[in-house]
């Protein structure tokens, strides 16, 4: 789609090192198929604007789908992590056209949990259109693992305020872990399939835990930001949560690593 543009914007470093390559990779974590070019995001973010501003700008976005459609039908993985990226970022830079329905579509393509952050980042317009908030509850109950965690993370990074604390703890406590599908393999799974060693490489489908992980790290994640923001609610809710129990050690873990809650107690 747009690989002739981000050719140039490759760091150096990436192409030149392959210990930074390979910790760049490591980091994004994409599944089989997902080519990491290696640009940096606020290069990406530059791209994106520059290309939002353009009289073209639907089109490009169009062409993305297209790619996104091309991919469903081939199982070929077709657009790179930094197109899938730009992509999310030039809906987020429109001024004109139904970015809604931009975002229905992008949505479910979404197979990153850095292409889903990235997005969300730059996503303080959902929350200010009619319905968002029953937008984002469709996602809570998808069976797939970066459309439930585009809502929590969603949740956590637009709607995390006294009026929708207590919607956002009830959905949270509701998703159904087990139901969701995810493309990549646990710890267990690799291990499984007789290729642990080699599955921990980068960009082999493997997660740090059990699936749907980046489900159970996003809800981690909210709960201990909830916890710096609103810590007697947090703890309040908590004490009577449906979470299982390895996104609660997750989300203690998260609340210890925040140098806003380090010192306060999780539960």
């Amino acid at each position: 789609m747009i690989d002739e543009m981000l050719d140039p914007l490759v760091s150096e470093k990436f192409r030149n090192e392959e210990r930074y390559r390979n910790g760049h990779v490591r980091v994004v974590n994409p599944l089989p198929g997902r080519r990491v070019k290696g640009v940096h995001i606020p290069d990406m973010r530059a791209l994106a604007r520059s290309l939002a501003d353009r009289s073209d700008a639907a089109d490009i976005i169009s062409g993305f789908e297209a790619g996104a459609a091309e991919e469903r039908c081939t199982g070929r993985r077709l657009l790179s992590h930094e197109e899938m990226t730009v992509w999310g970022m030039m809906i987020n830079r429109l001024r004109t056209g139904d970015r809604l329905s931009m975002l229905r579509n992008y949505v479910p393509c979404i197979d990153n949990w850095a292409v889903c952050d990235s997005f969300v980042a730059g996503a303080g317009w959902f929350r200010k259109h009619g319905g968002a908030w029953n937008i984002l509850d469709g996602y809570f109950s998808s069976g797939r693992e970066f459309e439930v965690r585009f809502a929590v993370v969603m949740s956590m990074s637009h709607f995390l305020d006294p009026e929708y604390l207590p919607r956002i703890f009830s959905r949270l406590d509701r998703i159904d872990m087990p139901g969701i599908r995810s493309e990549y393999l646990g710890p267990s799974g690799a291990r499984a399939l007789g290729g642990a060693e080699a599955a921990k490489a980068a960009g082999k489908g493997v997660a740090a835990g059990e699936p749907p992980y980046y489900v159970k790290m996003g809800v981690a994640w909210c709960l201990a930001t909830a916890l710096a923001k609103f810590p007697e609610e947090t703890r309040g809710y908590l004490k009577h949560s449906n979470l299982p129990e390895d996104v609660l050690r997750l989300y203690v873990r998260k609340a210890r690593e925040s140098f806003r809650t380090r010192g306060v107690s999780p539960f």
